[in-house]
C-alpha cells in the first residue's frame, strides 16, 4: 500500500508511489515527494514528447532531454510541448 506524500507537484498530501519509478538516489527521491497521480501526468506527458517529437531513447541527448523536462514538470515549471499538438480528448 502506498504511504502519502506531499507532492511536488501537486503541492499537496496525495498517495504516492508503491515504489521508486526507477533505480537510484533520485529515484528514491522522486518515490518520497512526488504523488502517483503526478507521476501518471507525467508519464502522459512523456510519451506525448517521445511521440511528437520522434524522440530515439537510444540516443543520450533525448534521454538527457526528457530528464530534463521530467525535473521541470515535477517541480512544478514549464516543460516543452509539441508545437501542434492536440490531446485526444480535446479533439473537436
Amino acid at each position: 500500500m502506498a504511504k502519502n506524500v506531499f507532492c511536488t507537484r501537486l503541492k499537496k498530501e496525495l498517495p504516492g508511489l508503491d515504489a521508486p519509478p526507477f533505480p537510484g538516489a533520485r529515484g528514491q527521491e522522486i518515490f518520497e515527494k512526488v504523488s502517483a497521480e503526478a507521476w501518471a501526468a507525467w508519464q502522459d506527458l512523456q510519451t506525448m514528447l517521445i511521440n511528437e517529437k520522434h524522440l530515439n531513447m537510444i540516443d543520450k541527448e533525448a534521454r538527457k532531454f526528457l530528464a530534463e523536462q521530467r525535473d521541470k514538470f515535477l517541480a512544478g515549471e514549464e516543460v516543452d510541448q509539441a508545437e501542434g499538438y492536440i490531446a485526444p480528448n480535446q479533439e473537436s
